[in-house]
């Protein structure tokens, strides 16, 4: 099935802002609480957000095998599993819909005002119950600057980096969606020059630029998925903020890896921007360093040039981007992250999350963590109104935002946005 929905010169009867995230050939997919407290499935176009749900009960749908409820859940884990010739249709019908030409819907008030919302009249939610979330460490650049501080500078790669995407399983009950605010965590860390542990808040809290993929259900038990089949069981990509503590984690990692200093929250973009949004915006990635075996080797374009940002608003102060970084630098690729993640025989579910790693680019403005940009805190970065941090502080904003932009199009993910409190109090 063509991606009929890409098509640039494509236009719509809607008013979009200038240089909206969300043009029509983007159509991501989401799901949100509409002001008559309903949850539904929808997409976004510009500024509105569009119940699908209505729009399949209305028969807009019609020429689609759908379910009768596909759009009436509150995730979209039964979407994902009906497989790419289901997204690519709704993605098609939902752009010719909506095309400047196509008077269809266009020209019935009745069936606008039932399925389209403003932004203020629509909560966002999760858009997908996560089974299982795994954080890989894939930007040489990011896993390289760890090294130079905390291993021997000259062999700052451990020995299996450049072979296989390191990776570990996460916890999923503490993935938010943007806006939800996420309370200072605490637990044991050693102090410089202590022998035995403290117990308290983290004083090294971090945030991590980091894009994700959602899976669709792919293989069983004991059947690992080829790299070059990969992208067939990958819905599509949010922007992710895998919150660290870094302290705590420093003095629980070994032996079995993050546990604390990372369990205590992440925060997604709740639209999903599929692959075929994404598909005109391919580009090459790294060049492996080492000859890779032959169940990771890739072919054509697997990266994607994917302009990311960070920025962080203190307390009734300004707004500060302090890192631009991009995608493309990620030396592994999605399809190899989820051929080693199966490789094994792990199964994989629809609605599973898979976490890129902190993205880091070659140069210091490009880096991904508070940990790289400060240094491990001895180089204070420099917000707009003088202010200083090593490390993020409670009440400030921080602020992931992420887009793609060709000569024809530009194809956005919002933002993910989180306030960090103070520690919990009961």
């Amino acid at each position: 099935m063509s991606l009929k929905a890409n098509d640039p010169s494509r236009k719509t009867w809607l008013d979009l802002p200038e240089n909206t995230d969300f043009p029509i050939q983007n159509i991501p997919f989401g799901v949100f609480l509409t002001r008559d407290d309903i949850i539904t499935i929808g997409t976004r176009i510009g500024d509105y957000a569009i119940d699908l749900g209505a729009l399949h009960q209305l028969g807009y749908f019609k020429d689609i095998p759908l379910t009768d409820d596909i759009f009436l859940q509150d995730t979209l884990n039964d979407f994902i599993a009906d497989g790419r010739k289901t997204w690519r249709a709704v993605r098609n019908r939902v752009a010719e819909l909506f095309d400047a030409t196509n008077d269809e819907l266009k020209s019935n008030e009745k069936d606008r005002e039932t399925i389209l919302f403003t932004l203020d009249e629509i909560e966002m939610q999760m858009p997908v119950q996560v089974g299982d979330y795994t954080d890989f460490y894939s930007s040489k650049e990011h896993a390289t600057n760890v090294g130079k501080m905390f291993r021997d500078p000259e062999n700052a790669l451990s020995p299996n980096w450049l072979h296989a995407p390191i990776g570990y399983h996460g916890r999923s009950s503490s993935i938010v969606p943007s806006g939800i605010p996420i309370h200072r965590p605490q637990g044991q860390k050693l102090p410089k020059g202590s022998d035995e542990p403290i117990f308290g808040p983290t004083r090294h809290l971090d945030f991590e630029l980091e894009t994700a993929f959602i899976t669709t259900a792919s293989n069983h038990l004991g059947e690992p998925i080829p790299a070059e089949e990969a992208e067939e069981y990958i819905f599509g990509m949010v922007l992710f903020n895998d919150w660290s503590a870094r302290d705590l984690q420093k003095w629980e990692y070994q032996p079995l890896g993050p546990f604390l200093g990372k369990n205590f929250g992440c925060a997604i973009s709740p639209w999903i921007v599929t692959l075929d949004a994404l598909e005109p915006f391919r580009v090459e990635g790294p060049a492996p360093v080492k000859k890779l075996l032959p169940y990771l080797v890739t072919s054509g374009k697997k990266s994607f040039d994917i302009s990311l940002s960070v920025s962080i608003t203190p307390d009734r102060g300004e707004e500060t981007v302090i890192t631009k970084s991009n995608f493309k630098y990620m030396y592994w690729n999605m399809s190899q992250q989820l051929a080693h993640h199966t490789v094994n025989g792990c199964p994989v579910n629809s609605g599973d999350l898979m976490a890129s790693g902190t993205i880091s680019g070659p140069t210091p403005e490009s880096y991904g963590s508070m940990l790289e940009l400060s240094w491990n805190g001895s180089k204070p970065v420099k917000l707009k109104d003088g202010q200083e941090r090593r490390f993020i502080e409670d009440n400030d904003t921080v602020i992931l935002r992420g887009y793609c932009q060709n000569y024809e199009v530009r194809i956005g993910f919002g933002e993910v946005k989180t306030k960090i409190l103070p520690v919990f109090k009961s």
